[in-house]
């Protein structure tokens, strides 16, 4: 199974950066791992911007690939559920399972059909560059915890 992230904008902090390149590392012993960024819109309304940001993301989706928006409205996990989660795409022959963290105004209705599951990391709301790093943990954890190494405590 290969991951892929797309987000929308390039990522600006130098923190949020290191933190990504370092879980990113550390998800790639697991698995293929390949990031993408969507030009984020600037300067038009909301709806907008959302249709236009979402339009890009469209374009790096890989054919057949299994869509996963992180969104606000979507489906709590624990790190043990999401790690059952990514083993069960493992095991079904998933090839490219990808993650798509959205821009500040989130994703069209039309591009949230698409997905064929979407999931918060939290009720609460983060930037959607923090949730680069966030996504990237969970996932990184998710790996140890199908293999039963120590990262992951109860």
């Amino acid at each position: 199974m290969r991951l892929k992230l797309l987000w929308v904008g390039k990522t600006q902090e130098s923190w949020v950066r290191t933190g990504i390149d370092e879980y990113a590392g550390r998800v790639r012993r697991y698995a293929p791992l390949e990031i993408l960024e969507a030009r984020e819109e600037k300067g038009a309304q909301a709806a907008a911007m959302r249709e236009r940001e979402c339009e890009r993301l469209t374009k790096l989706l890989p054919k057949g690939g299994r869509l996963v928006l992180l969104d606000e409205r979507g489906e709590q996990m624990s790190s043990p559920e999401f790690a059952s989660f990514l083993s069960k795409n493992r095991d079904q022959g998933t090839q490219d399972l990808v993650f798509v963290i959205g821009g500040a105004y989130g994703f069209t209705d039309g591009f949230r059909k698409e997905a064929f599951k979407s999931i918060s990391l939290s009720r609460m709301t983060f930037t959607h560059q923090m949730v680069r790093v966030f996504l990237l943990e969970q996932i990184y954890r998710g790996f140890t915890i199908m293999n039963g190494e120590p990262y992951h405590h109860e």
